[in-house]
């Protein structure tokens, strides 16, 4: 169990390094001194040298660890694979699977919609945000694990519960990120709107939303993660389906191959998304 909270521990923050190492790295190589479609061949290609690099990394020391640890300590990654295919031929996998996805769906949809439309109104009243500002940050501090006893108490075991949790998560972020981008447009797109004499909804539907896109990409991206987080951490303290409860379950009985594989899904699915969010982010700021 120690080996199993050490590997967690150490391969978390190797991999955080090693992705903010790469990322600086391409950018510093494939910055100056190159245009068009030269940079983005030469970034691309060095995009994929560093993932590949890292992968390697990450893969030797998994093994590295297995090997001083043992089989009941953390499962090998070869053994981890074969779970995992055993599992994709599994019904009740996916069942797990489908339950996941709906809790993190429903918080992702409250999240970001909820969370995107508070921003922009408390935004774009300058007063009401100072005052409002402060506070969120001041919630947003307070460890969520402390408040799902209250969440429990008030939603119950199930569905509910883990997609209040989740949104717990993600709702403070996307609305900080989305005011913050209120606050920072140009004052020049506020006073147009006002020389042409538009209506507070026409406004916010043709100005200040089309004015802050890229940032709410951004907040999305940030929302993404940590409503993935909330979900997660939902299932494995008060569920009895889902790949957060997988986890829990493989912990409990010492079956580390199952919890192993569904760690590296869980995890491969948030790198994918959030790679495709960080790309649409990229680009929506470049355009910008």
């Amino acid at each position: 169990m120690y080996a199993l909270l050490l590997f967690v521990v150490v391969f978390v923050s190797s991999l955080t390094v090693l992705l903010h190492w790469a990322e600086q790295r391409v950018r510093h190589r494939s910055g100056a001194g190159r245009v068009g479609g030269a940079r983005d061949t030469a970034g691309t290609g060095e995009k994929l040298a560093a993932t590949a690099v890292i992968a390697l990394l990450i893969l030797g020391g998994w093994q590295l660890f297995h090997g001083l640890a043992g089989d009941e300590a953390l499962a090998s990654p070869a053994v981890t694979l074969n779970r995992l295919v055993v599992l994709f031929s599994n019904p009740s996998f996916w069942e797990n699977v489908a339950e996941t996805a709906k809790a993190l769906g429903l918080s992702l949809l409250i999240s970001c919609i909820g969370g995107g439309l508070a921003g922009v109104l408390i935004g774009a009243n300058r007063a009401l945000s100072d005052v409002l500002e402060p506070l969120f940050v001041t919630l947003y501090a307070i460890p969520k694990v402390t408040l799902y006893p209250v969440i429990l108490l008030l939603f119950g075991l199930g569905m509910p519960a883990k997609v209040a949790f989740g949104t717990l998560h993600g709702f403070i972020p996307m609305m900080l990120v989305t005011m913050g981008a209120i606050r920072a447009m140009n004052p020049v797109l506020r006073r147009s709107a006002r020389a042409m004499r538009l209506t507070r909804m026409q406004t916010l539907t043709a100005i200040l939303v089309p004015a802050t896109v890229p940032e709410i990409v951004t907040g999305l991206r940030i929302s993404f993660s940590i409503t993935l987080l909330g979900v997660m951490v939902g299932e494995m303290f008060a569920s009895k389906r889902g790949l957060g409860f997988m986890i829990m379950n493989g912990i409990s009985v010492n079956d580390t191959a199952t919890m192993m594989s569904v760690t590296v899904l869980i995890g491969l699915f948030a790198l994918a998304v959030n790679s495709a969010l960080l790309a649409i982010d990229n680009r929506m700021h470049r355009v910008a």
